[in-house]
């Protein structure tokens, strides 16, 4: 099964699939074409839900706190509980429409990618029927976007955590102090970390070996924990008095609020293939429902404790708010060595969809040169994004908003409208997957033009959410 339980194969492996490189049986992660697991050897229900949370936990529940600041105290976690439930509507619609087509094409399993297409072919509409191949390109484009975009968040945020722990070195201690308000002039640009960063993510990701690969996810598994676990134990001492708060942000605030709260429900490529490896493929309704309200609740109570922790001095990642001493510190290296190792396996989703078409298209004796530099090309990319754009909290929102918001909300609804049209859908069915991808367009459009209207101002506009003024 997949390191990350997602659905590497969402994306073909070829962009068009008429021909398999010979570089696609080597260190494949892809899940394409594998049938529902031998009860020997699937997962459990427990395994199944590790996955599940594993897939959902990432950067993006750290820039949760500041999320609830961009929506207000009491309407950030009642927004947040509602794009919850309306994600894990969309996974629910996605899992029936993909049964429903692997039934009626007599397959064993069909991928996000492949359902789209499918569905497409079989609509009323023959421009559509035409056409129907770009509905897997356009989700293999969106899994690339987005995954990227996790990648690019990763540099920022492992960045601004080194930055943040080499510069203060000489003041920290073992006096565990909340974090005092101080205008620092910073020794190096963050810039320069990024680059230091680079050519070790670029060794990583040449690993493609998937033996070691799961060891580094074990170890970002161990360190995301500890880290969680820190935080935690920080945040529910001596929360101040939120009275003070405003509980609701102005509409432009919350536009970014949307993006990054779409951001971190990043789980719905992965549930076609966790449910088919399943020893107990039934049992997976249990396992989503279970896994999304422990994952909810978690983002949920962190966002709401942290800003009222926080209050108005909120950062981008709540790691940068954490005291000056030694103990938080190693929260800052434990949940940045787990980001690191996480690097190589979202890269995994764009790399086993981009690679080998590109390798296609040489001759066999350049296959390694070109699978390397691809790989290469592909972390710089990533990297320069972060250079560009050094603002952690608007790239999350805007990824989010363009990408995630089209994966989880947009294309399931408009799925299910295609392939049930034809067999008397229900008139409130229709409207509500109409009310639902329209809600996730006009957060696409607005939290797009929000996140790029905060990205073009100068550097200092609204300087809090920024991640190099705090001592």
């Amino acid at each position: 099964t997949s390191l990350l339980g997602k659905d590497f194969s969402s994306g073909p492996s070829s962009l068009d699939n008429r021909s398999k490189s010979p570089s696609e049986s080597r260190g494949r992660i892809a899940l394409e074409n594998i049938h529902p697991a031998e009860e020997a050897n699937g997962l459990s229900i427990m395994q199944t839900l590790i996955h599940l949370l594993k897939c959902n936990i990432g950067t993006g529940l750290l820039g949760l706190p500041l999320a609830m600041k961009n929506a207000g105290l009491l309407v950030g976690p009642i927004s947040l509980l509602a794009i919850g439930i309306l994600t894990v509507h969309c996974m629910v619609i996605l899992l029936n429409c993909a049964h429903h087509l692997s039934q009626r094409l007599q397959k064993t399993f069909v991928s996000y990618g492949e359902a789209m297409m499918c569905s497409l072919e079989t609509c009323p509409n023959a421009w559509l029927r035409t056409h129907s191949v770009w509905g897997r390109y356009t989700v293999s484009f969106l899994l690339i976007t987005t995954q990227l975009g996790f990648c690019s968040v990763y540099f920022m945020f492992m960045a601004d955590n080194l930055q943040q722990m080499v510069e203060e070195a000489h003041m920290t201690s073992n006096n565990c102090q909340p974090r005092k308000i101080l205008l620092l002039t910073p020794i190096l640009d963050i810039r320069f970390y990024m680059l230091t960063i680079l050519p070790f993510l670029v060794l990583l990701v040449f690993i493609q070996n998937l033996r070691m690969l799961s060891i580094f996810s074990m170890l970002a598994n161990v360190t995301t924990l500890g880290s969680m676990a820190l935080i935690f134990e920080y945040i529910i001492q001596e929360i101040p008095d939120p009275s003070s708060l405003p509980l609701m942000a102005s509409w432009k605030t919350f536009l970014l609020f949307f993006g990054t709260a779409i951001f971190t429900f990043e789980g719905v490529g992965m549930v076609l293939p966790l449910k088919n490896q399943m020893k107990h493929p039934q049992q997976f309704s249990f396992v989503l429902y279970l896994g999304m309200s422990i994952v909810i609740i978690l983002y949920i109570c962190l966002g709401t404790l942290g800003y009222m922790k926080f209050g108005s001095n909120t950062q981008a990642s709540i790691t940068l708010n954490l005291p000056n001493c030694w103990l938080y510190q190693s929260v800052k290296l434990m949940y940045s060595i787990g980001i690191f190792f996480t690097y190589a396996l979202q890269f995994q989703v764009p790399a086993e969809i981009i690679i080998p078409f590109v390798i296609s298209q040489v001759s066999e004796s350049w296959t390694l040169f070109i699978d390397l530099s691809v790989r290469t090309a592909l972390v710089c990319l990533t990297c320069v994004s972060a250079i560009l754009i050094p603002r952690l909290d608007l790239v999350i929102s805007f990824v989010g908003s363009v990408s995630s918001s089209a994966l989880a909300l947009i294309i399931p609804p408009l799925l299910e409208l295609i392939t049930f049209y034809a067999e008397d859908m229900s008139c409130v069915t229709i409207a509500k997957d109409i009310m639902i991808s329209i809600l996730g367009l006009l957060g696409c459009v607005f939290g797009t033009y929000q996140a790029l209207y905060e990205l073009i101002q100068p550097i200092n506009h609204s300087i809090t959410n920024s991640t190099g003024v705090y001592a």
